[in-house]
């Protein structure tokens, strides 16, 4: 698609909008905004395969872990994995991981270009706790010695809505910075130190793009495909890497999904010379009995198409696939959904 996944999503919202039915095959979801840009590839090519739809509100992780525990919707979707007593919370919610990325830093400074700066965990932990606040910080200017950056006041920008990414972005800075887990810690909404709140990676994304000096951070694709300056990072292993599919599955590639109870598994501040250290997975949400045995069928049956078609759509937006073992052990888990005669859905 050659829209910008803002413009995807402002078209969207305006058709969520009006008061037009859906139409009675579409596949209903809502949740997560980290993975919206595969969601609406996958959707467009799915329709284009099928005739169905896939209607998705990027509203949040805490919103659709709402909407699927209230059963507004055939599935939910989150960043931040459900321990197996929140799921049980939830009504017997099943889980699985759909793909994984990458969260990066995102900034807007005169004359810095894209991997032109280096971050790590502890200054960036600085900045959101606000005990960084200039561009010309000795800490920053340490770390980037050659870089022309302006002696102004830093900007920040963070999730003001329930978010997987937060989540999972605090989840980093919690293993970073003793500080940062003693006084904010670790969740989907946080009591942030300083900055300016923005919904979705779309909105943390366009007040980047319009704030000076400003940092924020977002899914890569939404850096990628609305052209943000991205900063490198160095991880665990004291390398400096940059934010991609490659470095995302380095940071996956120690991933158990096989010993994770309900395929809970979070990778942020992985080891290894090559990994994202701000890498997530993204989570589907579903009831282990459902109602609609048609609805939970036809979404079974795109999550199927997904994991077989469209790898190759996930890889050209920066996300990193599950690998076949995982689908594996997720499609044996679908048989644990069933409609009210006991019968699987799938």
């Amino acid at each position: 698609m050659k829209q910008s996944v803002l413009a995807l999503i402002a078209a969207l919202a305006a058709t969520s909008a009006t008061s037009a039915p859906v139409q009675a095959a579409d596949i209903s979801g809502a949740g997560a905004t980290f993975p919206y840009p595969i969601y609406a590839k996958w959707a467009d090519a799915y329709k284009k395969d099928t005739g169905t739809g896939l209607n998705y509100q990027s509203i949040g992780s805490g919103g659709g872990i709402k909407q699927i525990t209230a059963r507004t919707v055939t599935f939910g979707a989150s960043d931040k994995p459900l321990s197996t007593e929140e799921l049980a919370k939830g009504g017997d919610l099943m889980q699985w991981p759909m793909v994984m990325g990458g969260i990066v830093p995102v900034v807007n400074i005169d004359g810095i270009a894209t991997n032109q700066i280096v971050l790590d965990g502890p200054t960036l932990a600085k900045i959101y706790l606000g005990e960084i606040k200039s561009w010309s910080d000795p800490a920053i200017k340490k770390l980037n010695p050659d870089a022309k950056l302006p002696n102004a006041d830093i900007a920040v920008v963070h999730r003001s809505d329930g978010s997987g990414t937060t989540f999972n972005f605090t989840n980093y800075l919690s293993k970073v910075s003793a500080d940062w887990k003693k006084n904010v810690g670790s969740s989907t909404s946080v009591e942030w130190p300083v900055g300016l709140g923005a919904k979705g990676n779309e909105g943390v994304a366009n007040n980047v793009q319009q704030t000076k000096n400003s940092i924020g951070y977002v899914e890569t694709a939404y850096a990628k495909q609305n052209k943000l300056v991205q900063t490198k990072m160095m991880n665990k292993a004291g390398k400096i890497v940059v934010a991609d599919g490659t470095s995302v599955q380095a940071a996956a590639a120690n991933a158990d999904w096989e010993k994770a109870p309900g395929f809970y598994l979070i990778i942020t501040d992985q080891p290894g010379d090559a990994s994202w250290p701000i890498s997530a997975s993204t989570f589907i949400l579903m009831p282990k009995k459902v109602k609609d045995v048609a609805a939970a069928k036809e979404a079974l049956k795109f999550f199927t198409w997904a994991y077989e078609k469209g790898d190759n759509m996930a890889s050209d937006l920066d996300y990193v696939p599950m690998p076949d073992n995982v689908v594996k052990l997720v499609e044996e888990k679908w048989k644990d959904i069933k409609g009210p005669d006991g019968n699987p859905a799938m």
